[in-house]
């Protein structure tokens, strides 16, 4: 194993992309640059809350010296004196292009390979940079905290993700405005050491077009190409749009496995869409708890849900059409990038049936399948169920006494009262459809329940879970997040002794702050 502070650094996008030549610290814009050069902020006293053991392992790395993790991973001292840097992009936001964005409070730290895998190392919370505007770059204990929980359990749900491997205080405090009702208070200071392939995003390409800096676009592309689809080939115009075709694949599996697990993003921006198909910037996200496709998790989009559950696929669409105006310079034709977009639609609605068919334990995709997932999205919806525990739930589910299954989801429902009653009835018709369906299928009921379980999780981090371990943490009790974080290690195992994890969501929580919406304040 490689001793953390011994890393080889590979110095990639920093080294072969022109950057700011200004190195004064302050915000402004930002013209034909990928980035700025900038030093982290030293906290005052840092101390390490969690290190992902589980994500150091796979990297295969140890610490042999704490106090120098600490050091690298709160930005109180560079890495191996690496140039650490903010990269500079653009994005639409809630719809509406907002001009230049950038990293406003994320420095890489490292760009390295690691077992023949390039990685940066990003710290988010560690200091203004150029592309801060009016925030101060800063991260709050609250917000770090979501981010790194959940990283880790994307991952380990079989998500595309980028990952967490740090959590650290900083010993400083934030002011922040949490609900933007004019009372802010000071909150503690944390950093979260992130790791990815690469940090480009959908923003990172459309800065360039939308100031016609064509030549930085071409250097982008072509920089992103050779680091991270080699495979491709030489630079053509043909070339640009597998590169775009790749994108719109990755970017589909990726959104078809958030409606797996029930994950709402909350801010799907074009500046919030990693160019590797990967899940980034973890802000007001959410699991469904109830399945209600028209939810969102962020304050600041309950008005017209653009980024509600059920529209997630939509907005990856959207996003997809934007990436394609950002890169059309390069290929003058509008018409290869429509029949990608065209194939991303016909391939995503395929990709989640099958999904829909997996989850409910059925091979063959007819249409009796789909129909029949039409009414069970529709009967969960109507009857309010707990998404997560009602296809786990589904397992257990006997084709010879079909109605006998009435009793559990009665109980995965948020209804009160009788009002399951009205509806009961159309459950039952659907018990009886989906117990016909399974005798149709050519496999015991061990492998279906084995098959079943390896993609309905048992666990996810839902947002009372996140806030239960941030109130702990904020008392300086960190016993919690490290219960959580060894629970989503593995959310497809039973865990007898973490049962209590798997309910509903409780009362308490309905309308708790950080339990059921977020803002994007952090």
């Amino acid at each position: 194993m490689i001793n953390f502070s011994e890393i080889k650094l590979f110095p990639s996008f920093s080294k072969n992309l022109p950057f700011d030549p200004i190195k004064e610290n302050y915000t402004r814009q930002v013209q034909r640059a990928f980035g700025s050069f900038v030093s982290t902020k030293k906290p005052s006293k840092p101390s390490l809350i969690h290190i992902s053991d589980a994500f150091l392992k796979e990297l295969n790395l140890k610490i042999d010296n704490d106090s120098d993790f600490l050091s690298i991973v709160s930005g109180d001292k560079s890495f191996q004196d690496f140039n650490s840097f903010a990269m500079c992009y653009g994005g639409h936001q809630f719809g509406n292009w907002a001009g230049q964005l950038g990293d406003g409070r994320a420095i890489n730290i490292a760009e390295t390979e690691i077992q023949d895998k390039k990685w940066t190392f990003q710290l988010k919370g560690a200091g203004p940079t150029p592309y801060s505007r009016g925030a101060d770059g800063f991260a709050v204990l609250r917000s770090s905290i979501r981010e790194y929980l959940c990283s880790e359990a994307m991952f380990h749900l079989g998500v595309p993700t980028t990952r967490a491997l740090s959590l650290t205080l900083t010993g400083d405090y934030v002011t922040r405005d949490m609900l933007y009702n004019g009372n802010p208070e000071d909150e503690q200071g944390a950093v979260v050491c992130r790791v990815s392939p690469s940090f480009i995003r959908f923003g990172s390409f459309e800065i360039f077009t939308s100031r016609n800096e064509v030549e930085e676009l071409k250097k982008l592309v072509d920089f992103t190409i050779q680091n991270h689809f080699p495979e491709l080939g030489e630079m053509s115009k043909k070339t640009y749009l597998k590169f775009f075709a790749e994108v719109a694949k990755k970017t589909g599996e990726m959104i078809v496995h958030w409606q797996r697990v029930g994950f709402v993003h909350g801010v799907m921006n074009t500046d919030n869409l990693s160019i590797l198909g990967l899940t980034i910037d973890y802000g007001p996200y959410g699991w469904l708890e109830d399945y209600n496709p028209d939810w969102t998790p962020n304050t600041t989009d309950s008005t017209n849900r653009r980024y509600q559950f059920g529209n997630q696929p939509n907005i990856a669409l959207w996003n997809l059409t934007q990436l394609a105006n950002a890169i059309y310079p390069l290929v003058k034709e509008a018409e290869p990038f429509n029949e990608i977009l065209t194939t991303f639609k016909t391939e995503f609605e395929h990709n989640y049936q099958v999904m829909l068919a997996d989850k409910i334990g059925v091979k063959s995709l007819t249409k009796e399948v789909i129909l029949l997932n039409i009414e069970l999205l529709d009967l969960l919806r109507k009857s309010e169920i707990d998404m997560t525990i009602f296809y786990r739930e589904l397992t257990e589910f006997e084709g010879e006494n079909p109605y006998n299954h009435i009793v559990k989801i009665k109980t995965s429902s948020y209804l009160s009262g009788t009002h399951f009653d009205d509806i009961e009835i159309q459950w039952k018709t659907w018990l009886t459809k989906y117990a016909l369906l399974l005798k149709e299928e050519n496999w015991t009921d061990k492998e279906r329940k084995e098959s079943m379980n390896k993609i309905n999780p048992k666990y996810v981090l839902r947002n009372w879970m996140s806030q239960m371990a941030i109130d702990e943490a904020e008392k300086g009790n960190y016993q919690l997040i490290n219960e959580l974080y060894n629970l989503l290690l593995k959310p497809y195992d039973n865990q007898p002794a973490m049962e209590k994890w798997f309910v509903k969501r409780p009362d308490w929580a309905n309308n708790k702050i950080g339990s059921s919406m977020l803002s994007c304040s952090s």
